[in-house]
């Protein structure tokens, strides 16, 4: 193996633990399915754009398309390295 090889190996490792943190932390949509809850506007719908799941859901989008592009980079560097 290459030096090259293992440094990409690893950041391909944390880029794949840190999608499985971020998910992992995510709550179910699920969740509140048998909630009747009306037509009231509460602070939590008027401000879920700041709340931990939208902060969560958007770091989950960002690591995977860093993901996908590492991935797609690396098979490239190696195919034409080869």
């Amino acid at each position: 193996m290459s030096a090259i090889q293992i440094v990409f190996g690893a950041v391909l490792l944390l880029f794949s633990i840190g999608i499985i943190i971020i998910v992992l932390l995510q709550e179910g949509h699920q969740k509140n399915v048998g909630v009747v809850t009306g037509g009231a506007d509460t602070f939590f719908s008027k401000n879920k754009a700041r709340s931990i799941d939208a902060f969560l859901a958007r770091w989950t989008k960002v690591i995977a398309i860093g993901f996908f592009a590492l991935v797609i980079l690396i098979n490239i560097i190696m195919y034409f390295s080869a």
